[in-house]
């Protein structure tokens, strides 16, 4: 969310150098409204410039909320997911790891939340059994270059 960005632009840099793709998610992941879709994305936009000196070409809408009206406000090429873990719902990294690992197919999208402890510590274990299992890790565009 661009009120992350704002506050931690040390954090996305990071991740931009290590090869992740940043994308716009929003302000402050509200239900959009039609008054706040422009300054949502344009607010985050400038962050995610300011930190990382470029510009975002992705948006995942908050709660996967997409329409004609979102859609039209924005240039950025939206992004959904193909499988939730659900890991709002449990806070055990095992049970989030379980998830995936069994659900995964080629070419998924992942919804992740990096707000919860126990998902970014499922992370590891994800990684370690889908790479075992001959997986690779892509960025979202690499992804859709491919396909």
């Amino acid at each position: 969310m661009g009120q992350n960005v704002a506050t931690h632009p040390e954090v996305v840099r990071a991740e931009m150098r290590s090869g992740h793709e940043i994308a716009n998610h929003s302000w402050n992941h509200p239900v959009l409204t039609p008054a706040q879709i422009r300054s949502q994305m344009e607010r985050t936009n400038a962050a995610i410039k300011a930190a990382t000196g470029e510009e975002p070409r992705l948006f995942r809408p908050p709660y996967g909320a997409i329409d004609d009206r979102v859609r039209a406000a924005t240039s950025l090429s939206p992004v959904l997911w193909d499988m939730d873990t659900l890991d709002w719902k449990s806070h055990d990294p095992a049970k989030v790891a379980q998830t995936v690992v069994s659900q995964a197919e080629p070419n998924d999208v992942v919804l992740i939340h990096d707000i919860h402890p126990t998902s970014v510590a499922a992370v590891p274990e994800i990684l370690r059994t889908l790479t075992a299992q001959g997986y690779h890790f892509v960025t979202v565009s690499h992804l859709r270059a491919t396909l």
